[in-house]
């Protein structure tokens, strides 16, 4: 609980630091926000050439999209301390003066940084994810609701997760290894639409490496009453929680490799 606690109030004061320049903050949130509808027009594009995708029709592309921004971009906010510092931090050896306090290192760099200007990515997520309910006017229930819930914290863990293999990588390398960014970016970018439209390496890729399908796809899918991979409805509420499980070995992995961390000196 004293973790959490520190966790929380240690976002609470990064957040509040960046505000404390107003401009700066909106003109950068604003760009983000520009970048991200950029995405969306590729959607709004891709909606407006075709009349659907396999069985997917634009409302169904519409609330893909949404939780892919809305999970992805509520990592990001709260999590930049692990994507955007570790790599300086043992490339400079700033490591060392983590390893000295009795916090956990995952702990620390995870309260040294946040990213409040993701908001308006968010944002343009939830208004995509509203716009597709009502054009393919999904009957939301409780359980659907609680599903979407499940399913964008279990995918928030995924990420995490996917962010500790870079880090994993700086451990052994000392660089950053660009090569994650294709399970990382290259995933939200690509698992922005359904599975089922793309070939079967990437559909092995991103169910079981990078099983961003399971976590994000089939729940969906079920919102949408159109289920995937012929799996009964209640399979759904099990499949999110292989992002728990990603994240777990991936935690594992990060305590065994920081043993084996050397200093640069620096």
């Amino acid at each position: 609980m004293n973790t959490i606690k520190l966790y929380i109030h240690s976002m609470r004061m990064l957040i509040k630091s960046q505000l404390q320049y107003p401009a700066s903050f909106l003109m950068q949130t604003f760009a983000q926000l520009i970048m991200e509808g950029g995405e969306m027009m590729a959607v709004i594009l891709l909606v407006n050439r075709f009349e659907h995708l396999n069985q997917w029709e634009a409302g169904d592309l519409y609330i893909f999209f949404g939780m892919m921004s809305v999970t992805f971009y509520l990592t990001e906010i709260f999590c930049r301390g692990l994507t955007g510092n570790f790599p300086s931090l043992v490339r400079t050896g700033g490591l060392d003066t983590l390893l000295l306090r009795p916090r956990g290192v995952l702990t620390q760099v995870m309260c040294s940084a946040a990213d409040p200007r993701r908001i308006t990515c968010i944002a343009v997520g939830t208004a995509a994810l509203v716009t597709g309910s009502r054009m393919s006017n999904v009957n939301w229930t409780l359980g659907k609701a609680l599903l979407l819930a499940e399913s964008v914290l279990c995918g928030c863990l995924l990420i995490l997760g996917l962010f500790m293999i870079e880090a994993i990588f700086c451990i052994h390398s000392v660089k950053s290894i660009e090569l994650v960014n294709a399970l990382t970016y290259g995933g939200r970018s690509a698992c922005q639409y359904p599975i089922d439209t793309y070939p079967n390496p990437l559909r092995i890729l991103f169910t079981t490496i990078a099983p961003f399908a399971l976590v994000l796809h089939v729940p969906g899918a079920v919102i949408l009453d159109k289920p995937l991979f012929d799996l009964p409805l209640w399979m759904a509420y099990i499949t999110p929680l292989s992002g728990v499980i990603f994240f777990v070995i991936l935690w594992f992995c990060f305590q065994k490799a920081m043993k084996f961390y050397r200093s640069t000196g620096s």
